[in-house]
């Protein structure tokens, strides 16, 4: 960060606090002419675009993803905190590719594969939606797979 007055890249953080916005308010020192000023950080949202089944495209949502492992772990001893950090695991990974658009394929493999290893009961519900099991049979195999592993 370069100093306002003397355009110096020799400054020291002081204080830092988070503001309304998710922002990041800085106070910063230069080390160079000893002047104080302020700086705030954003974080930048590039919009994640979702390509659906159907190829429509929609912005990408974290309530849907959200809703599905909720609805996918009802009545599972599982805590709204492990849900949560669940969640914020599978936008990690999705933030990580760092591409602009995404197939609602790609989420549903990485939370797929994120709730095998969370929950076997969670990770089959979730499976038997998203993959669109059209019989017992389809269902079964699914369960043979988890059990092999």
């Amino acid at each position: 960060m370069k100093c306002p007055y003397c355009n110096r890249e020799s400054t020291k953080v002081i204080d830092s606090r988070p503001v309304e916005g998710n922002a990041i308010r800085r106070r910063r020192q230069c080390e160079n002419c000893g002047k104080r000023y302020t700086t705030y950080e954003r974080i930048e949202n590039v919009p994640l675009i979702v390509i659906k089944k159907d190829m429509v495209r929609e912005p990408y949502n974290r309530a849907k993803i959200e809703a599905g492992i909720i609805s996918s772990c009802h009545k599972r001893p599982i805590s709204m905190d492990r849900i949560t950090n669940l969640v914020n695991d599978v936008e990690n990974e999705i933030f990580s590719l760092d591409l602009k658009e995404i197939s609602s394929t790609q989420i549903g493999e990485i939370v797929m594969d994120k709730l095998k290893d969370f929950d076997s009961v969670a990770y089959v519900r979730f499976a038997s939606v998203y993959r669109e099991f059209k019989d017992v049979n389809t269902f079964m195999d699914e369960i043979k797979k988890l059990l092999d592993k």
